[in-house]
């Protein structure tokens, strides 16, 4: 699932190589509004989609947020596993959940608020990723939806919630 206002064409088109690479097929769906989540769900499930990968975007990811809700609920009705940026999204009922903890982002973009109004002028602040990505596993939403993860990836998970 993709943010269309978000995700470019171009970043598309790469996930769709990298996983042709790997002999995976991609389909990809987009959403524009907070009301087409659940039908872009439905159609994935309906189009033969075995799990499903959340593109970073508020859109979709803000756990406690009303879409993210909606997304939590469509995928466990559906038995449908996701993965999302967040690991704060598995916590909450996602599959999976890599990437920075939205508490170190904040933080990260406070530093840089914190530098301009210290006098920094913004072109003069290196842009930073994060330095720290966390992988969370929900034990408890894989056996809900019926479904295996590799005991790989749970063995390097920094979280596993059972």
């Amino acid at each position: 699932m993709s943010d269309s206002k978000v995700t470019s064409p171009q970043h598309l088109q790469a996930l769709q190589r990298a996983a042709q690479s790997r002999g995976i097929q991609v389909s990809i769906f987009g959403v524009r509004k907070p009301d087409e989540i659940a039908a872009a769900i439905d159609a994935a499930k309906a189009a033969g989609a075995e799990a499903a990968n959340f593109l970073a975007t508020p859109l979709f990811s803000l756990p406690g947020t009303r879409n993210n809700q909606i997304v939590m609920e469509r995928i466990t009705a559906l038995r449908l596993p996701a993965i999302f940026q967040w690991p704060e999204t598995a916590e909450v009922g996602a599959v999976l959940g890599y990437g920075p903890r939205f508490t170190d982002v904040y933080r990260q973009r406070a530093q840089i608020v914190t530098k301009v109004l210290r006098g920094a002028k913004p072109s003069d602040i290196p842009v930073e990723q994060p330095n720290r990505y966390e992988l969370v596993v929900n034990l408890k939403a894989v056996q809900a939806m019926g479904c295996q993860v590799a005991a790989g990836l749970v063995l390097r998970a920094d979280k596993l919630i059972e």
